[in-house]
């Protein structure tokens, strides 16, 4: 029971998630702000849980068009979804009840894109926008959101709303910080996704499914190496800009395993052999900064 539900959500897919919260948390005792446990621990558990939703209905909708076996009968896949949705939702909820309105914004609008992306007539999934939602929702809105449940009040954008004005005032430099540091989340994870979608071109054409790599043709292996290399250039600009340690310089040793990985890419793109290349990349790329910004707080 225990197998088939971890098997029914992916759960080894969840590093995606995982990774870039704790690159947050990282950040955050580098940069020497207290972590409010409470608002953490919630945030976290809707995350994951959430992200073990999205992944449910994904494989809840997927198995009616290909081959693959759902793990449990459609009512209780469908009753496992339902659960996993309104614990994370409630949770959520909770979180925006004892933060703000931004955090309910924000939550609810990942909610809809998680849903979305699997389900509805045109769902984002048989769209060329995967890797842009997977790399936006995983590599940017988990950062902000958790800098933001921690970091003081109005630091990086004040919302005001009543009956007749809405006022948004934003803080140019932090936003641009977390931005910068959502870059490396961001490229890793929609590679992910990009290698994916490579594998996957000929069923996926095969069930009218047109990703990103169906309109790119060859260039899509170019950008799954200039997504990486993005990273790099990303953790070298905030090292110069002074957001990060120049220990975290030493993020670039990792650029040779990463390159042998893309050169395996290229010369064959197998869903079987070859895909792992991109999860490889992700755990050395993201494991490497993770470490190294935390290390960095104790300087």
């Amino acid at each position: 029971m225990v197998k088939r539900f971890l098997k029914y959500v992916e759960i080894t897919t969840k590093i995606t998630s995982v990774f870039a919260f704790l690159l947050s948390i990282a950040f955050l005792f580098a940069s020497g702000q207290k972590i409010n446990l409470t608002k953490t621990l919630i945030f976290f558990a809707a995350m994951f849980l959430f992200d073990l939703t999205t992944t449910a209905i994904n494989n809840y909708v997927d198995t009616k068009t290909n081959e693959q076996v759902l793990q449990f009968k459609r009512k209780v896949a469908l009753l496992i979804i339902l659960v996993l949705f309104i614990t994370s939702a409630t949770l959520g909820i909770y979180l925006a009840y004892i933060t703000d309105i931004v955090v309910l914004l924000l939550g609810g609008l990942c909610f809809l894109v998680g849903v979305f992306y699997s389900y509805g007539p045109i769902p984002i999934s048989r769209l060329p926008l995967g890797e842009i939602f997977s790399g936006l929702f995983y590599g940017l809105f988990i950062p902000f959101i958790m800098l933001y449940i921690n970091m003081p009040e109005n630091t990086y954008l004040t919302l005001e709303l009543s009956l007749k004005t809405i006022h948004l005032s934003l803080e140019v430099m932090p936003l641009i910080t977390m931005l910068l540091l959502s870059v490396t989340p961001f490229c890793t994870t929609a590679n992910i996704m990009l290698a994916n979608n490579i594998c996957d071109l000929k069923n996926d054409i095969a069930v009218k499914r047109y990703t990103l790599p169906y309109y790119l043709g060859r260039n899509a292996l170019y950008l799954f190496a200039g997504l990486y290399y993005l990273a790099y250039a990303s953790i070298i600009l905030m090292v110069i800009w002074g957001i990060l340690s120049p220990v975290c310089l030493l993020v670039l040793l990792t650029v040779i395993p990463v390159q042998k990985n893309i050169n395996i890419f290229y010369k064959n793109q197998d869903k079987s052999t070859t895909f792992i290349t991109s999860v490889k990349n992700y755990v050395i790329i993201m494991s490497a900064e993770c470490l190294l910004v935390f290390i960095s707080g104790f300087a």
